[in-house]
C-alpha cells in the first residue's frame, strides 16, 4: 500500500498536507484571487459584475449588531425616571383647621364623611357622601344633618389656594325639602375660618 503522503522534500508543497488542509488552503487561495479580480486594489474604481459580495459573520451583540445594521431606525429614547417641576396634580381638601372651626371636623380632609363646626348640634352633618370632589363646585346629596336629623346638600366651592394649599375655601348646606337652595353669599369661609353672609 502506498503513503498518501510525499515523502519530505520530494514533491510540491501541497502535496505534503493532508487531504483536508489542503483544500482548506486552496480555499484560501481561490478567496485572495477572487477579491484581487473583483477589484479590491486600491486603484479599482468598479467592481467586475458577477463577483458575489462576501460579508464577514457579525461579532457583535444582538442589541448592537440591531443599532449597526438599522442605521435608518429612530433614535430609542428613555424617558426621565423621575418627574420634571411639574408633580402629579394636588387633591383639594375640605378647607382647614382655623379661627371658629379650629375644634371642628372634618376640616383639612379629603372627601370628609362627617363635617362639625365646632358649635351646636346643628352645625353638625353626617354619613356625607360625596357625587363630585375635585372640580371647581363639591356636592354632597346624601347627608344628614343633627339637630332635627334631615337630609342636607353639601355644597363646597371655592376652590383655590390657601396657605399654599389646594382646598375647598368655602362650605354650606342647605335643606330642599324646606325650598332652601344653594346661596354662594353665605357660608363658611374655611381659609381664615369665618362666616361670610347673614341667615
Amino acid at each position: 500500500m502506498q503513503n498518501a503522503q510525499s515523502p519530505a522534500g520530494t514533491g510540491s508543497a501541497a502535496a505534503g498536507l493532508a487531504p483536508g488542509r489542503a483544500a482548506l488552503g486552496a480555499v484560501a487561495i481561490a478567496g485572495i484571487a477572487l477579491a484581487a479580480a473583483t477589484g479590491c486594489a486600491s486603484g479599482s474604481s468598479s467592481p467586475a459584475a458577477s463577483a458575489p459580495k462576501v460579508t464577514a459573520p457579525a461579532t457583535t451583540t444582538p442589541a448592537t449588531q440591531a443599532a449597526t445594521t438599522s442605521p435608518s431606525a429612530p433614535p430609542v429614547t428613555t424617558p426621565p425616571a423621575t418627574p420634571g417641576p411639574s408633580a402629579p396634580a394636588a387633591v383639594p381638601t375640605l378647607g382647614q383647621p382655623a379661627g371658629v372651626f379650629t375644634h371642628g371636623t372634618g376640616f383639612g380632609q379629603v372627601k370628609p364623611g362627617q363635617i362639625f363646626n365646632g358649635g351646636d348640634p346643628t352645625g353638625l352633618v353626617t354619613h356625607v357622601v360625596w357625587s363630585s370632589w375635585g372640580g371647581a363646585r363639591a356636592t354632597a346629596n346624601q347627608s344628614v344633618a343633627q339637630g332635627t336629623e334631615e337630609t342636607a346638600t353639601v355644597v363646597a366651592f371655592n376652590l383655590g389656594t390657601c396657605d399654599g394649599k389646594l382646598m375647598y375655601q368655602a362650605v354650606e348646606w342647605y335643606f330642599p325639602q324646606h325650598n332652601q337652595a344653594f346661596n354662594p353669599n353665605m357660608y363658611e369661609n374655611l381659609c381664615t375660618g369665618t362666616y361670610v353672609g347673614n341667615p
